[in-house]
């Protein structure tokens, strides 16, 4: 398959799933964009070159969408270029273009975090993580993922730590997987490797019967197990890893002022983790962040999450930097 062809083939996936999406209708460059995937460790778009748009284009559309996509000849350049009418219930736009292009810019997602959901947050950010690494791999391909993040993106594949124990977001966005209850045997591995670097004998006994026997019970010990004290540096370690696999990818710039009043609130968080630290009270740096290109309703906010002492389960306390 060609590079043209295998967008072409991108842009196909996403019309079938109704999911075709303008960055905006206004031409910039002589090129359009198609948002293709967006999340907080990648924004990806199906570009549109030599462009020009026709008619009415409704952004945020809900509806059902249905195109047509054919070849004809420009009468100004005698070139062949791309038609692609797009019906959004009663408007129409038409795109012209003679050629496709794939744009994908990466971020380092390892020190990203959304608290939308109370209680064991330091596991719900962790399933975020893993999710977002997933998709990445699976929409974009093993290219764009280096050895560590395809070795932790399989941990999708293993419940106690997925969505059906700890989502991070409320059921009602909740996109599911087939099969979000079965194990892989590259999944358990993965944790098998962490318990035993660090050397938690009981739940790596555990994931060895969960191995053998598959089954919902024993993935709810282990979930239990992983919010225990007890079990805390296995968690700690795989978020430690997270963090080494995504630390050579760039941040967000969102321009200068923006970026210096960003940095201003990282500093402040910086100083009372420092502080916490003198306490001997251990806390983690997380940021929330708006798209770079599209812009969405996330709002650039930092937060402390700060390990709480505690006698049997792990807990937590979050707190936003203002």
């Amino acid at each position: 398959m060609s590079k043209r062809e295998d967008i072409f083939e991108k842009l196909n996936n996403l019309i079938e799933q109704n999911q075709f999406e303008l960055v905006s209708d206004k031409v910039d460059d002589n090129r359009l964009k198609v948002i293709y995937l967006m999340n907080d460790a990648v924004e990806s778009f199906i570009v549109f070159e030599n462009a020009r748009i026709t008619g009415e284009y409704i952004k945020d559309y809900q509806g059902e969408i249905n195109t047509s996509l054919t070849v004809q000849k420009n009468d100004s350049t005698g070139n062949d270029e791309y038609v692609l009418v797009v019906h959004q219930k009663d408007s129409v736009c038409t795109v012209f273009f003679e050629d496709v292009s794939f744009e994908v810019n990466l971020y380092n997602y390892g020190r990203t975090a959304h608290f939308w959901i109370e209680g064991y947050e330091y596991l719900r950010q962790l399933e975020y993580k893993i999710s977002i690494l997933r998709d990445k791999l699976d929409y974009l391909g093993e290219k764009y993922c280096n050895d560590l993040e395809k070795e932790l993106a399989n941990l999708t594949d293993f419940p106690p730590l997925n969505y059906c124990f700890y989502p991070s977001v409320p059921e009602k966005y909740l996109v599911p997987r087939d099969n979000p209850w079965e194990p892989t045997d590259k999944a358990i591995t993965v944790m098998l490797k962490v318990a035993r670097e660090q050397q938690d004998k009981m739940l790596y006994q555990v994931l060895v019967l969960y191995k053998q026997f598959k089954n919902r019970k024993l993935a709810k010990v282990i979930a239990t197990m992983l919010h225990r004290k007890s079990h805390r540096k296995v968690v700690e370690s795989l978020m430690e890893k997270m963090t080494e696999a995504t630390k050579n990818y760039p941040t967000r710039k969102f321009g200068k002022a923006a970026d210096n009043e960003h940095k201003k609130i990282l500093t402040r968080a910086k100083q009372l983790q420092n502080k916490l630290k003198h306490k001997k009270r251990k806390s983690e740096i997380f940021v929330e962040e708006p798209f770079v290109v599209a812009t969405d309703s996330i709002e650039y906010k930092v937060y402390l999450m700060i390990w709480k002492k505690s006698l049997i389960n792990t807990k937590v306390e979050i707190q936003e930097i203002k």
